[in-house]
């Protein structure tokens, strides 16, 4: 082989590779759990990977574990439930999800209606996570005074009709660099559905306190 074709050969070689690189690094490979404080992720997160239950688990930073079943497999990544840390971890790890557990406390979902609708809101609307798979886990259902997957729903769906209202008002005054990364949720002049939704949502009900969870891991094997 001449030396020009020798370097042709190798130049090939290089930008393959890299276009290779490339692609596997940004390749959607993760599944995130989400959801507000103590909605029960870290506690999932540990019953799912290593099947033990912490009695307190406050995470402020992620957790991070492969999730494997046969040959294949994808990072697990528990995201913080504080807003401000929520907010940057979901914005690391957007990009490479391919799958979001949101996980809601079934116990406590009434009060804090409002702050897990505008959790989800924020995961429904980027314009990132229309490619994403999502499940809403209705945790805690050990509890008497758990709300079911069916009134979760539908709470849920009035209420994410409500926080479009505000956050559609606020985008009002914001810049079009600001409008164009958000995806409007549901359809236009028509109070919010699931069915509008462009991303296929599944809600399932468990407990990660007593183990409860063939519903969610029976999806995340889907999603491997």
């Amino acid at each position: 082989m001449t030396p020009i074709l020798l370097a042709l050969f190798l130049g090939f070689v290089v930008v393959a590779l890299f276009v290779i690189f490339r692609k596997r690094s940004s390749a959607r490979r993760d599944i995130l759990l989400s959801g507000i404080s103590d909605a029960g992720k870290s506690a999932l997160f540990m019953q799912v990977l290593h099947n033990r239950f912490p009695e307190t688990f406050t995470s402020i930073s992620e957790n991070i574990g492969l999730y494997k079943k046969g040959n294949l497999s994808a990072r697990l990544i528990d995201i913080p439930g504080h807003y401000r840390v929520r907010e940057k971890s979901f914005e690391k790890y957007k990009r490479t999800s391919k799958a979001i557990a949101f996980v809601v406390d079934s116990v406590t979902i009434q009060k804090e209606i409002r702050d897990v609708a505008d959790a989800l809101y924020s995961v429904l609307t980027d314009s990132a996570t229309v490619p994403c798979k999502v499940c809403i886990f209705c945790n805690k259902q050990d509890s008497t005074t758990a709300k079911s997957a069916e009134v979760i729903k539908s709470s849920l769906e009035k209420e994410l009709n409500l926080v479009r209202d505000t956050r559609s008002r606020k985008l009002q005054s914001t810049s079009d660099e600001e409008n164009n990364k958000a995806v409007y949720l549901g359809k236009p002049g028509r109070d919010f559905e699931w069915s509008h939704l462009q991303q296929s949502i599944t809600f399932f009900e468990g407990s990660a306190k007593d183990g409860v969870l063939s519903d969610l891991t029976n999806w995340l094997e889907k999603m491997l």
